[in-house]
């Protein structure tokens, strides 16, 4: 018996057929309409539903690229399940390349929305109710925030024992048991039942190849994962040219913050993805003249997962953020 078709706003999507959506989300006051770009993959076999979304942040740009290489192989007609693929959630901000919408919300703190609220309210509410509602699993991709840069890692409850086995499919270099926060998407699918899975990586307007390659693969062997599709050599950690398959995520429980105790110009001493110990020196602080004023220096053992990109800092700027490995 043939899998029934697949609802979507005012559309249905046969099994075995791809098809793009648009989902009205308001006019522009030049009377354009501006819509919600949803690509649906409905599988000919049965499966589970999941969604993919990147750019709820307007300038956080890779995850666009991610989805398009991960969806560039994959075909409704063997695919197992439905996909449901949004490159950009806000597209008001995508468009000016702002975090935020014009009316500086930020949607990723608006959720599960309203139809009758504000407008990012309104573009959470048609998120829920057209994908959320309708997914098993979510994979929502960002970038570090401005003058930022994030080390490729899932951010996820790694207390519930399937998100936790999601995450380590993912193979990101480093999985983080985060904590909820009040209305974001991932807190709002949870609540609906949902798993869902954090990526951050890289930089905000910044294509960024390695983040995008592992943001493609983590995609990837999430379906595979789930027996959406079926393996192939890289989705098994077997990449061409690779010595040693896909290590083993790093588990880590908590994270911190190391922030500036003074004004000056930065200079970094470690990278993304270094181990360091407590006491540490991370980099220094120079005035104009190219004086050191102040040294940074670790206060907690782990690995850097972010750090500033911004040469200039003040006191209490964040510099680097380190994540304390879990040790079982």
């Amino acid at each position: 018996m043939a899998r029934e078709s697949f609802a979507i706003g005012n559309v249905r999507v046969r099994a075995g057929s791809s098809k793009e959506v648009e989902l009205p989300i308001t006019r522009l006051v030049t009377g354009g309409d501006v819509s919600l770009p949803v690509r649906v993959i409905h599988g000919r076999e049965p499966g589970p539903t999941v969604w993919v979304n990147a750019a709820i942040h307007g300038d956080e740009v890779l995850g666009v690229e991610v989805i398009r290489r991960a969806l560039a192989p994959l075909s409704a007609k063997t695919l197992r399940g439905t996909l449901l693929a949004v490159p950009v959630v806000n597209v008001l901000g995508f468009m000016t390349g702002d975090r935020y919408l014009p009316d500086r919300r930020d949607l990723n703190r608006s959720f599960p929305g309203s139809s009758r609220g504000s407008l990012a309210s309104r573009i959470a509410h048609l998120f829920m109710t057209e994908v959320v509602s309708k997914c098993d699993v979510g994979i929502d991709l960002h970038t570090a925030a401005d003058r930022r840069e994030n080390l490729p890692q899932i951010r996820a409850d790694l207390d519930d024992p399937r998100t936790r086995e999601l995450a380590q499919a993912f193979g990101a270099p480093v999985m983080l048991h985060a904590k909820l926060r009040d209305g974001s998407l991932r807190q709002a699918a949870r609540d609906r039942g949902a798993i869902v899975l954090l990526y951050e990586a890289g930089e905000v307007m910044r294509f960024d190849e390695q983040p995008i390659a592992v943001g493609v693969e983590g995609v990837r062997r999430v379906l595979t994962a789930l027996d959406m599709i079926d393996p192939t050599p890289a989705d098994l950690g077997e990449i061409v040219g690779a010595t040693e398959p896909t290590p083993t995520p790093v588990e880590a429980r908590g994270s911190g913050w190391v922030r500036a105790r003074g004004t000056g110009i930065l200079h970094l001493e470690v990278g993304l993805g270094e181990y360091v110990e407590v006491g540490r020196r991370l980099g220094g602080l120079s005035d104009t003249f190219g004086r050191r004023v102040r040294l940074v220096h670790a206060d907690r053992a782990g690995i850097v997962i972010g750090l500033t990109r911004a040469p200039i800092v003040n006191a209490g700027d964040a510099l680097f953020h380190i994540a304390t490995p879990h040790v079982p």
